[in-house]
């Protein structure tokens, strides 16, 4: 965990920089100087007034002291270039050093370079400030602690623009006016700041100050907790060094989204990098692979920069695995299965080999941790939603045996009627407020179906086969009535035991069917992984286009008719990681009824924003009005198409973007973030998959909006 002691902010890198190159430059100069030594020597010895020294030596010393401000200037104008083009930067970290780094990969869309510029910056902090990094990695992403805590920044654009205001005495209209040119209020306080007249050049910040100063943000609360951020923001914001690129990138930070292209894998690659190379300048190509390979590892079943930045400051990549594991207390990200269209493509991908068929539960996927007593329930996006679940917090301990002291359960909640034992629909449990729910107000109870068991008793199991993990879950755990239970399951063989299966989970009111293998390798638990070791089966999926979609609602479209008060469509988007973008793929009007309508009207109306975000990848789609990328829906497709309108994965695939054709919605995902949803990867791997991407495009590939 971070340190709350108080930091000591170091001089700016330019003030380090002259003091130095003026010492040295003094010292060359008077050494050549033709004054003789003797004289030199007095005027050392004694401090004497101008006036009576002789004329030759007056003039000399204001020849020397000329010489020195043009060397000082010149070194530091070296200096300040060589900083921004080659990183050599100073013992210092300031902010600035950071925002020239984020500079230096917005300017590219190279991987390799993007990933480069990041190593030798972490290289840089680990030589200089190691007690910096954690800072720098956690700033690089644009958070503040790991997910769990659930401390996040996004500030509104209506409170940056008051800052901007009240920082650079620009009027609000005039703020506004640029934003909407510019479609950035970071390079609008950017361009407010280059402008505005001041009698002291701003001293710039530093990493530990705009760090320290955003977590005070993010954690201020009450009555005044808006005044006090517009005060530190506007603090920070008058510390910008005009001269750099500080404001832009602070505003980006505090708007909580950077768009410089940096994803965070590329993130757990540099850092990689930057510590073997840290340690062995002469690291080889196979030493930084394997440093990826493990970091990577680790952070997929330890996700904690708190825990994981420490341990390679401490003892480097070298046995970083048995120091960094699978803990109680810190969720990782749920392996995830690939869909299939057909019973067949089950045994096709399966033949031979030992597999499970279990029932897939229409929930809330849940991530049970158990340590000291104590339960946390994690959602599969790293939320904690122990306050959400109270009862299943209060239940669980009466499914323990004895003996057992800590572990770590992968399973769903599920809604659950207890009078006529069925489970209810996953809306049921959309009901729920999401934070401070008291056990006497719940009126939907909520059951669990235990499927998986990543940790038991102090060993973390992941790299276990799914039979050792199962047989320790049954042995370990008891059934309690409408409360908790094994996820129902069976061993096939033949598709018609499966698809007998898949229709009797469907009765009972399930999606389909997970189907996973048993034995050896393929059987372990890959955490964040969309692996083939695990296909699911949804009677959806059937005759369409083999999976669902979670995609992010960026606009709308004003109802008519009935629709008058309410929007009547919405422009949705999938998420691009590389370029932090959201790529419009649909328009949708269907799947709704008035209610529903009525309630996407009050979620989505105070998330309108008056222009559309810089990241926002529209095509020629118009929405009537924009949101905040917040809402993430689950949409069925009947099949996916070429089209001319919108930009999902283009490029991928063809010039063209992929649309959704028939696009019908399903549920609002409250569990999954806007960055969660599906990606232009996943669009364009569904597109080739799929039947229809086999043939030639006709005249029915291209989009035509409808909906």
């Amino acid at each position: 965990m971070l340190s709350n002691k108080r930091v000591i902010e170091s001089p700016s890198s330019s003030e380090a920089e002259q003091s130095s190159a003026k010492e040295n430059t003094v010292k060359r100069v008077k050494k050549n100087s033709p004054v003789k030594a003797e004289k030199d020597e007095k005027v050392k010895e004694k401090k004497i007034h101008p006036m009576f020294l002789p004329k030759q030596q007056i003039s000399q010393d204001k020849e020397d002291k000329r010489l020195v401000r043009e060397e000082v200037a010149a070194t530091a104008s070296s200096k300040s270039n060589a900083s921004s083009k080659t990183n050599n930067f100073n013992d210092t970290i300031t902010f600035a050093q950071l925002a020239d780094t984020f500079t230096n990969i917005e300017s590219t869309s190279k991987r390799l370079e993007i990933a480069d510029h990041l190593t030798q910056f972490y290289k840089h902090v680990i030589l200089t400030k190691p007690a910096e990094l954690l800072m720098t990695v956690y700033l690089s992403l644009n958070r503040l602690c790991p997910d769990y805590e659930g401390l996040e920044l996004g500030i509104g654009e209506g409170l940056l623009i008051k800052a901007i205001v009240e920082s650079t005495g620009r009027t609000t209209a005039k703020v506004k006016e640029d934003f909407k040119k510019a479609g950035d209020l970071g390079t609008v306080a950017q361009l407010a700041r280059k402008n505005q007249p001041t009698m002291f050049k701003a001293k710039g910040l530093n990493v530990p100050s705009v760090f320290k100063n955003l977590k005070e943000i993010a954690t201020a609360s009450g009555n005044q907790s808006q005044t006090k951020k517009i005060g530190i923001i506007m603090k920070m914001l008058t510390n910008c060094d005009s001269s750099t690129n500080e404001a832009k990138f602070l505003i980006r930070l505090l708007e909580g989204k950077l768009r410089i292209g940096l994803a965070e894998r590329t993130v757990v690659v540099s850092l990689a990098h930057a510590i073997v190379l840290s340690r062995d300048e002469k690291a080889t190509k196979e030493d930084l692979e394997k440093g990826v390979e493990v970091v990577k590892q680790v952070y997929s079943e330890l996700p904690s920069y708190d825990m994981i930045v420490p341990a390679l400051l401490d003892g480097g990549i070298n046995d970083l695995q048995e120091r960094c594991h699978l803990t109680p207390g810190i969720p990782l990200k749920p392996m995830l299965a690939k869909p299939t269209k057909a019973v067949s493509e089950v045994l096709d991908r399966f033949e031979g080999k030992s597999f499970t068929c279990e029932y897939k539960y229409d929930g809330e996927r849940a991530q049970i941790h158990y340590h000291d007593g104590k339960v946390k329930v994690f959602s599969r996006n790293s939320e904690d939603m122990s306050n959400k679940y109270p009862d299943l917090v209060e239940q669980l301990p009466r499914a323990i045996k004895p003996g057992v002291k800590n572990f770590v359960i992968d399973s769903e909640a599920v809604a659950f009627d207890k009078q006529t034992k069925n489970i209810l629909p996953f809306q049921e449990l959309t009901r729920r407020k999401r934070k401070d729910v008291k056990v006497e107000d719940i009126t939907v109870k909520v059951h669990i179906f235990a499927f998986d068991l990543l940790y038991f008793n102090d060993k973390p199991l992941l790299h276990e086969d799914l039979t050792y993990r199962r047989k320790l879950l049954s042995e370990n755990f008891v059934q309690v009535e409408d409360e908790f239970a094994m996820a129902k399951s069976m061993e096939a063989q033949s598709t018609e035991e499966i698809g007998v299966f898949l229709e009797e989970s469907v009765r009972d009111s399930c999606e389909g069917l997970m189907v996973k293998l048993n034995l050896g390798e393929s059987a372990w638990y890959t955490p964040s992984k969309r692996s083939m070791n695990w296909l699911k089966l949804k009677k959806d999926y059937l005759a369409g286009a083999g999976d669902s979609l979670d995609l992010v609602v960026i606009g709308g479209y004003h109802g008519k008719g009935k629709r008058t008060n309410v929007y009547g469509a919405y422009l949705l988007a999938c998420y691009d990681e590389d370029s932090e973008s959201y790529q419009s793929i649909c328009k949708i009007g269907t799947g709704f009824s008035e209610e529903m309508l009525e309630q996407h009207y009050k979620l989505l109306n105070p998330l309108e924003i008056t222009v559309p975000k810089s990241y926002y990848k529209l095509g020629t789609a118009k929405p009537d009005v924009f949101f905040e990328p917040q809402a993430v829906w689950e949409v069925l497709t009947a099949d996916l198409s070429l089209s001319p309108v919108y930009t999902a994965a283009s490029g991928e695939i063809s010039e063209r973007g992929i649309s959704l054709r028939f696009p019908r919605f399903i549920r609002v995902r409250d569990d999954k973030g806007a960055e969660d949803a599906t990606t232009s990867d996943q669009v364009a791997d569904m597109y080739r998959n799929q039947a229809s991407a086999q043939q030639k495009a006709t005249k029915a590939d291209i989009d035509d909006d409808a909906y």
